[in-house]
């Protein structure tokens, strides 16, 4: 396989912005891409100041996402950028991530996928036009535990599965944080920028895609409640849904950020005929397994028990921990081996398939709007369609 970096541009992600960080420190991670260009903010100095915060050659530091894809095109194909990471606020997603697969690069997208379901289902249509690759990072699904209960609850050992339960509570918008100068809070909490959920579109989202991808199943109903907590927010920051799943089997799932003291401890649990399992963030490292019939079971990342899809997700030694930044490499470096593999006319090993992508995007939009639409509604069970 080829063992060159790939050549990262980035769209988004300047100076003051979070994820974008999050985004490089990924890339660097494993040593699989050379970040090369950006279009780093809407403001072109803004841009300018921050490619050269980041090293990048002036020339190659652009105004806009629509100037780099035209200029990088021009460059010679050894030359060019070759992925393009898409970290900018939800309402720019679609734009930036349609002319990217249109100008024949590959590309990784920070969630949610788009500003609407509309979009995203445009979006697909893209992706299956252009043929080109594309990552959407749901971060929780790189965890070596977390792939690890997928292949366990896939291999029949819980059984049938009959239960989910899926939760991510935060405390950070426990008071009016968009009234100040918090700018992570203000577009979050923007139906302009964010679209039409706030806490269902930031944090719900993730912890829908973590509920059907370990369980492997898929939602075919909900009944949510939905609340504005925080008074004068304009969107979501709390709320709750009752799930039933495509095998019979039922879940809750409930996000929140106005648990005061909450973090991130994202948790799922999923119960079959046989036993069931448990993972939180908090203790990444531990997957708890329970059996119906004998003592429950720890899994641990690093030990050699586990399969190869978690083997393939570790870095360090066992008691070694691995966290958010490493699940977050985890996708990036599964991605690099599916774009170097299609460069070489190889085929990439099944556990770097292992990646959320076009589908999983779009699941999620009709999500957010789903579960939104049975937080107004009066009759509450609606069916999840697409």
């Amino acid at each position: 396989m080829n063992n060159q970096r790939l050549r990262l541009g980035m769209i988004g992600g300047g100076q003051g912005a979070f994820i974008g960080a999050v985004h490089r420190i990924a890339a660097r991670l494993d040593g699989e891409y050379e970040l090369v260009c950006g279009a780093f903010s809407s403001n072109p100095e803004k841009s300018k100041a921050s490619g050269e915060l980041l090293g990048i050659s002036p020339d190659r530091v652009y105004g806009s996402y629509q100037e780099l894809y035209e200029k990088e095109q021009q460059l010679p194909q050894d030359q060019r950028v070759q992925v393009i990471s898409i970290v900018t606020p939800n309402h720019v997603h679609f734009e930036p991530t349609k002319l990217a697969l249109e100008s024949g690069f590959h590309v990784i997208l920070d969630k949610p996928m788009t500003f609407s379901l509309e979009e995203a289902l445009q979006l697909r249509e893209v992706v299956e036009r252009t043929g080109n690759l594309f990552c959407l990072t749901h971060t929780y699904t790189g965890y070596p535990m977390v792939k690890e209960a997928r292949q366990l609850v896939a291999s029949g050992k819980l059984g049938k599965i009959r239960k989910v339960y899926v939760e991510y509570p935060q405390g950070w918008l426990s008071t009016f944080e968009e009234g100040g100068d918090n700018k992570q809070a203000s577009w979050r909490t923007d139906p302009k920028q964010s679209g039409i959920a706030g806490a269902m579109g930031d944090i719900g989202t993730h912890a829908f895609n973590l509920a059907e991808y370990v369980s492997g199943l898929e939602v075919t109903q909900l009944c949510a409640d939905i609340n504005v907590v925080v008074e004068g927010r304009q969107l979501d920051d709390d709320g709750a849904a009752l799930l039933k799943f495509n095998n019979g089997a039922s879940g809750v799932l409930f996000a929140t950020q106005i648990a005061a003291g909450e973090e991130n401890n994202v948790r799922i649990r999923v119960y079959g005929e046989k036993g069931g399992l448990d993972w939180q963030q908090d203790i990444a490292n531990t997957l708890l397994v329970k059996w119906l019939d004998r003592p429950a079971e720890i899994y641990r990342t690093g030990g050699g028990h586990v399969g190869s899809y978690a083997q393939h997700n570790t870095r360090t030694p066992g008691g070694h921990p691995e966290g958010y930044l490493e699940a977050f490499a985890n996708l990036y470096r599964n991605f690099a081996l599916c774009v170097k593999a299609r460069l070489t006319g190889e085929e990439a090993p099944a556990e770097a398939l292992d990646f959320p992508g076009i589908e999983e995007g779009v699941r999620g939009m009709a999500f957010i709007e789903q579960v939104i639409a049975s937080g107004q509604s009066e009759n509450k069970w609606i069916p999840f369609t697409i």
